[in-house]
């Protein structure tokens, strides 16, 4: 979510992201706890093409007559298990098409206002997306519970000295991640009368 004002108003060519995801994103039962305490699993079987793939997927656009194309950014993804029960917390470096400076980023990121919100939808938090000005945000413990668990937050945005910009994300992965996200996406869907 947080590429997609960005896409918008600047145009993104390239995403390198390092992930670090709770181990409540392995399903249950889980990562064995002699294996995820006091540890970083650097390997999540799959998930590394998945985001790759699913970013330009998402980012994409319908086309009449050539029907769903992918978004032309290229995606480079590492995905770690870290010992943190919920929340996907991520660093993410990009480079922009166009130049902007951070306070027109931040300005992109608050002023998104996706179809959820726009339309009141019960699950939609007031704001997709939510910006933490100080330097140590977000943090899971403390920031994945935002928008009741719907909300990503973001931080830490500042140069990056080989793409454009970077900074920190952080989603609840089995709340927007999952059943929240799944329960936003029916309630849009009654709102168009397609279910």
């Amino acid at each position: 979510m947080a590429l997609k004002p960005l896409q918008q108003a600047f145009g993104v060519r390239k995403v390198l992201v390092t992930t670090m995801q709770a181990i409540s994103g392995a399903g249950y039962p889980g990562v064995p706890s002699y294996d995820i305490v006091d540890n970083v699993i650097p390997y999540i079987g799959g998930e590394e093409e998945k985001l790759e793939h699913e970013t330009r997927k998402m980012l994409g656009e319908w086309q009449e007559g050539r029907g769903f194309i992918d978004a032309g950014i290229v995606v480079s993804a590492h995905c770690n298990r870290v010992a943190t029960r919920e929340g996907h917390l991520e660093c993410a470096s990009i480079e922009l098409e166009r130049a902007a400076s951070v306070e027109e980023i931040i300005a992109a990121w608050e002023a998104f206002t996706p179809e959820p919100q726009q339309l009141k939808l019960p699950s939609a938090p007031a704001r997709a997306l939510l910006y933490r000005r100080e330097h140590d945000r977000p943090q899971t413990l403390r920031d994945r519970d935002a928008g009741n668990g719907m909300s990503v937050t973001l931080g830490r945005l500042r140069p990056c000295p080989i793409l454009s910009y970077r900074f920190v994300l952080l989603g609840h992965n089995t709340i927007r991640g999952a059943a929240g996200g799944s329960i936003l996406n029916a309630e849009l869907c009654v709102s168009k009368g397609i279910i």
